[in-house]
């Protein structure tokens, strides 16, 4: 089962290369990647945890913007520290991440550079639109931890789509963006960290590899990255825009549909209560245009662009679709929303012995909740009250001694009260289709 790598670095392969004609931009790529070393928290069975991770990256800019994995650093990192190509370390901060593309920006701390009298070298991005199947690519990165390692190989398939989104930390990863896949040796530590041509322009960004498999490995393209980039440094975020349709490759089904050859896009169904739901759009349609572009979705490599330019609207903006149901062609006018995951903002209740989750939008509509209400249970530590009662990861805590549910906040002045004068707690619960009371015993 492909896993995503949680570090990514480069080692020198058995074949040495030669870097005659290149050497300079190759060099001045080497001095542009870094290794970075993560202390960071997490919630795990009802408790805090914190935990450690190393990972590669490449300096983006020359006031110390370094881009690196989503999966490498997060929101809940609470210490970074950067290994430059000299081997001096320097503190980080994380300026934005976006785990759709699995992609982070974090910034050196200025200050310290300044103090001890740093010049940054800068890698430069290629383009990886123009990749073909044979061309030499390298790898470089913090493989294991083995600090400025180099691999060869070659780009194996510059377009390699993957069907399962479920990847950064176990939020969706992949919708809008097909992949670099190459044979160069990627490995732990290696996340983060560039995938270059022969001029040592970055053409991708190292993430995600086949365990137990060889020369399977894939990287983020360079297009994609730089706009993400510019979308962090900006916003310190990606907004996006969603409209709730689940596409779908036409391949050998334009016949079913009496469809000209490269011509539409399946939409395999529709989010329940979604913009596309509402304005009427519904599984078995066939989108045939975007605000008057036709639309080609016959093979799964297609898709990705095709959601990528749903996202890319301004939230708000009402989408002209012209789809065809059975026999006849119909228009729909689709209004966005705000692409959200379907993993909210996590907390942890250490007295109860709980850590849990905001609902989110999509999560609720996944669920089939009647609404975004409530926290989920994401995990229970034996022996507390919550287990006691018998609350399970799973559950969704809708009320507290008869209030609402609706953020964390609640849930952490409940605990706060219990924490102050020990009383019973009654909690209600809603697992799957059933809500039940569950009473926490000081």
């Amino acid at each position: 089962m492909m896993r995503l790598l949680g570090l990514l670095m480069l080692s020198w392969g058995s074949a040495s290369a030669s870097f005659s004609q290149t050497e300079p931009g190759f060099k001045r790529l080497l001095d542009a990647v870094v290794r970075i070393d993560v202390r960071e928290y997490a919630y795990e069975a009802g408790a805090k945890r914190f935990t450690s991770g190393v990972g590669s990256g490449v300096i983006v800019s020359a006031d110390g913007l370094i881009l690196t994995n989503a999966h490498v650093v997060g929101p809940r990192a609470v210490e970074i520290n950067v290994t430059l190509a000299n081997l001096e370390r320097v503190g980080a901060a994380l300026v934005g991440w976006d785990h759709w593309t699995d992609l982070a920006l974090l910034r050196l701390d200025a200050a310290e550079l300044k103090r001890k009298g740093f010049t940054l070298t800068v890698g430069q991005f290629g383009d990886s639109e123009s990749l073909y199947p044979g061309q030499t690519v390298f790898a470089v990165g913090t493989p294991h931890g083995l600090t400025r390692t180099v691999t060869r190989g070659i780009i194996s398939n510059p377009r390699r789509f993957f069907s399962d989104s479920r990847g950064v930390r176990g939020y969706e990863t992949g919708l809008f963006n097909t992949w670099l896949q190459t044979d160069a040796a990627i490995n732990p530590g290696n996340s983060g960290g560039p995938l270059v041509d022969e001029s040592g322009a970055v053409v991708g960004i190292n993430s995600r590899g086949y365990l137990g498999a060889d020369n399977l490995a894939f990287a983020i393209p360079s297009a994609t990255a730089k706009e993400v980039v510019e979308g962090l440094e900006r916003d310190g975020k990606i907004t996006r825009s969603y409209i709730g349709i689940v596409p779908g490759a036409l391949q050998d089904l334009e016949g079913f549909y009496n469809l000209e050859l490269n011509t539409g896009m399946l939409i395999n169904s529709v989010d329940p209560g979604s913009p596309a739901a509402e304005a009427g759009l519904r599984g078995g349609d066939i989108l045939l245009e975007i605000d008057g572009v036709a639309v080609d979705g016959r093979f799964p490599e297609q898709l990705p662009p095709i959601q990528h330019l749903i996202a890319t609207q301004p939230v708000g903006t009402s989408i002209a679709m012209r789809v065809k149901r059975g026999s006849t062609t119909e228009a729909f006018n689709v209004v966005t929303e705000q692409l959200v995951s379907r993993v909210g903002e996590e907390g942890v209740l250490e007295k109860w012995g709980l850590s849990v989750r905001e609902v989110s939008r999509a999560y609720a509509r996944e669920n089939q909740l009647p609404n975004a209400s409530g926290v989920l249970v994401i995990g229970v530590q034996r022996g507390f009250p919550a287990a006691v009662a018998g609350l399970a990861a799973g559950d969704v805590i809708t009320e507290i001694n008869d209030l609402p549910v609706d953020s964390l906040a609640v849930t952490q002045a409940a605990e706060d009260a219990y924490v102050a004068d020990p009383q019973r707690v009654l909690i209600e619960a809603r697992r799957k289709f059933r809500v039940s009371l569950y009473i926490l015993k000081p």
